[in-house]
C-alpha cells in the first residue's frame, strides 16, 4: 500500500517546528523557481514565507502527479485526504501542510484553490490532449488560476475583478509555458494544442510527432500566441489596483511572459526545434525596468528582510 511518508519521509520528520516548516518550503520554492530570488526581494518580508508556503504546496503536488514511476492517482488522492485535514483542523503530518495549516488560517483562505491544484494534476493523468480551447481553459482554471488567487488572499484582496484579471494573467502565463514547451510536452505524450485548432489550420497529430515546420503550423501558432498576449495584456489592468508593495511582481510575472511570447515570434514560431526561453540579461533588464516604475521613496521605506 502507497504511503506518502515512504516517498519523502524528510516531509514528514516529527522533529520539526512551525518555523522548520516555512524554511523547508522557502527551500523548495527557491529550489524551483529560478525567477523566485529576483521576484521576492520586493515583496514584503511578513508574506514571503506564505508565499513560499503557497509555491512549496504547488510543487510537491505536481511532483506526485509528474515524477512517481506508477501511483500517481493514488498518491494524489492520498494527498488531498492530507489537505482535507487541515481545513478539519487536524494537525498535519507533512511540514509543508503545516506552513500551509498556518498561511490559511491567518488569512481565512478556503480549500478550494487547493483541492483544484490537485485536481489540475489528475486531469494531466487522464487527458493527454483537449479537444476545443475551453477544454483546455477548464484545466488552466484548475493548474494556474488557484495559485493566483491564493496569492490575491494573502494580500487581502477577494473581490470579482482583481480575481478576473488575475485569472487571465495565470492563464496567460500557462498557455505561454505550453507554447514556450510544445516539442518537450510532446515528447512526454501531452498535447496542450487544442485539436479543433489544429483541424482548423490544417495542421495533424502526425505532423507535430514528426515535427513538421510549415506555414500551417506557423499560423497555427501565431493564433495561438495571440490568445496568450491578449491575456496577459488585460491581465496587466490588475496591477494598478494593488498595494504598491506587489506591484512590481505582478508586472514582471506578466511582462516576463509577453517577452518569452515575443521570443517565440522572433523565431518565427518554430517551438518544435528549439525553446524560447529569456537570458540572464533579459531577466536582469526587466527588473530594472520595472524597478524604475517604483516610486523611490517607498523602495527606500520599505525595509529588506
Amino acid at each position: 500500500m502507497l504511503e506518502l511518508e515512504d516517498l519523502n519521509p524528510e516531509l514528514y520528520r516529527k522533529d520539526l517546528t512551525l518555523e522548520d516548516a516555512y524554511e523547508v518550503c522557502r527551500e523548495i520554492s527557491l529550489g524551483h523557481y529560478e525567477n523566485f530570488t529576483v521576484v521576492s526581494r520586493l515583496m514584503p518580508a511578513e508574506k514571503r514565507k506564505y508565499i513560499y508556503a503557497l509555491y512549496a504546496y504547488s510543487r510537491y503536488t505536481d511532483d506526485l502527479g509528474d515524477e512517481l514511476e506508477e501511483g500517481n492517482l493514488e498518491a494524489l488522492d492520498l494527498w488531498e485526504e492530507e489537505l482535507t485535514g487541515i481545513f478539519r483542523g487536524e494537525e498535519p503530518k507533512n511540514v509543508i501542510l503545516m506552513a500551509l495549516m498556518d498561511t490559511v488560517k491567518s488569512h481565512s483562505l478556503t480549500a478550494e484553490p487547493f483541492r483544484k491544484l490537485i485536481e489540475a494534476n489528475r486531469m494531466d493523468q487522464l487527458n493527454k490532449s483537449y479537444e476545443t480551447y475551453e477544454d483546455l481553459l477548464e484545466y488552466c482554471d484548475h493548474s494556474a488560476n488557484p495559485v493566483g488567487r491564493v496569492f490575491l488572499g494573502i494580500f487581502g484582496y477577494s473581490d470579482k475583478r482583481r480575481r478576473n484579471l488575475s485569472d487571465k494573467t495565470c492563464t496567460g502565463l500557462q498557455l505561454t509555458n505550453f507554447w514556450q514547451d510544445v516539442d518537450r510536452d510532446e515528447r512526454m505524450g501531452r498535447v496542450y494544442l487544442p485539436e479543433e485548432d489544429m483541424e482548423r489550420f490544417g495542421y495533424s497529430r502526425e505532423m507535430l510527432e514528426e515535427r513538421v515546420y510549415n506555414e500551417e503550423f506557423v499560423k497555427l501558432m501565431e493564433f495561438e500566441v495571440s490568445r496568450a498576449r491578449d491575456l496577459l495584456e488585460e491581465g496587466l489592468e490588475l496591477v494598478p489596483l494593488l498595494d504598491s508593495r506587489i506591484k512590481m511582481d505582478v508586472r514582471l510575472f506578466n511582462q516576463g511572459g509577453l517577452k518569452i511570447l515575443d521570443k517565440i515570434e522572433e523565431e518565427e514560431y518554430d517551438v518544435l526545434h528549439k525553446r524560447p526561453t529569456l537570458s540572464r540579461g533579459e531577466k536582469v533588464w526587466l527588473f530594472f525596468s520595472n524597478l524604475m516604475k517604483r516610486p523611490l521613496r517607498r523602495f527606500v521605506d520599505e525595509k529588506p528582510a
